[in-house]
């Protein structure tokens, strides 16, 4: 576990390191290598992030969302699960127990993870294999577990070129990418 500590506290850095403009530039591509791949515009409910800790924004994203796809952000449940709640710019905000900005719905309104077409992930880190790495916390990994099979939500992870890994060991409980989207472009990893 200290060695997964310390590759995300590395990870962690190298995202710090990226200056406002690079992170800005990287969103704008990251938005136009996602329209361009037919599987990602299919109508439905696409699950996005709020970006913290120098994760890449998807404002871009949200912006060239195709018809008939609606945004939605993640909600942390008591359960250390996600839900997702559409959300529109503007829609009321409040900050869950990390700080991070989540829509004000109740409970009832919001949806569970087989709902979405897409799930657009963060992370950390990821390899050629689909493997990612997030935070720790291990939100997304209990979310979609039991989806593991499913042809829906397709998984893409989200992230900077530089947080590219040769290769790293997945734990038992780590659910894979369906691919990946930087700013040097879009790659399917298939499942």
């Amino acid at each position: 576990m200290s060695d997964r500590r310390e590759l995300r506290r590395e990870l962690r850095e190298r995202r710090r390191r990226l200056s406002a403009g690079e992170r800005l530039a990287a969103a704008d591509a990251v938005a136009r290598h996602l329209a361009a791949v037919p599987a990602l515009r299919a109508p439905g409910y696409v699950a996005g992030y709020w970006a913290v800790d120098g994760e890449l924004p998807l404002h871009a994203v949200q912006l060239r969302l195709a018809p008939g796809q609606v945004w939605c952000l993640p909600r942390v449940q008591d359960d250390s699960t996600l839900r997702f709640a559409p959300w529109r710019a503007g829609d009321p905000l409040v900050p869950n127990r990390y700080g991070i900005p989540e829509p004000e719905l109740e409970p009832a309104a919001t949806l569970a993870a087989g709902d979405l077409a897409v799930v657009l992930l963060p992370l950390l880190g990821f390899d050629a294999r689909g493997h990612r790495l997030g935070m720790g916390g291990g939100y997304y990994d209990r979310t979609l577990a039991p989806l593991r099979d499913a042809p829906a939500p397709l998984r893409i992870g989200v992230g900077f070129a530089c947080q590219e890994l040769p290769e790293f060991a997945a734990e038992a409980w780590d659910v894979g990418l369906d691919g990946v989207l930087t700013e040097h472009g879009w790659r399917a990893f298939g499942r």
